[in-house]
């Protein structure tokens, strides 16, 4: 199922719809939408005064999609220095160090793996740069725990 927001038009159809005491189940059929998402939208939109109206709600939606984090929250100079650092063989965790010690950026050295791995799944060499390359980590679920084990060596006792 794809995920599509309200449009202005489905909120002011809400907004007619609840002033005459419809049901959020009833607008929700009308609209073809799942009830929940009905609901979810006339408390996430409501005016300070307890009223919900279709124009507000609509400019508030707008709002926080243009809040809403997307892409990187750092620069490309920013990525440029780091390319370059990682280049000259600086490690991620040295690279946060300088960067910190010189007031310029924020960003922790789990980003700048991130962006490594990132980098050579499309087929970049970022990661022929680094020292040790740290191992995924992932849940070993359906899986014995073999800590500790030494596979092949006899039991002493």
């Amino acid at each position: 199922m794809n995920y599509t927001q309200l449009s202005q038009s489905e909120r002011y159809y809400i907004s007619s719809m609840r002033a005459k005491k419809v049901s959020f189940s009833q607008i929700a059929r009308d609209l073809g939408r799942a009830k929940s998402t009905v609901t979810r939208e006339f408390k996430r939109n409501l005016r300070p005064t307890g009223r919900y109206a279709a124009f507000v709600a609509h400019s508030y939606a707008v709002a926080r999609r243009r809040r809403s984090r997307r892409g990187s929250q750092f620069p490309p100079d920013c990525w440029q220095l780091i390319y370059s650092l990682l280049q000259e063989k600086w490690s991620p965790e040295q690279i946060v160090n300088y960067l910190a010690n010189k007031n310029l950026y924020s960003i922790s050295f789990q980003s700048i793996y991130r962006v490594v791995r990132i980098d050579r799944r499309r087929g970049g060499f970022l990661f022929k740069n680094l020292c040790i390359v740290p191992k995924r980590r992932r849940k070993r679920y359906g899986s014995l725990d073999s800590r500790g084990v030494l596979r092949g060596k006899r039991l002493i006792d």
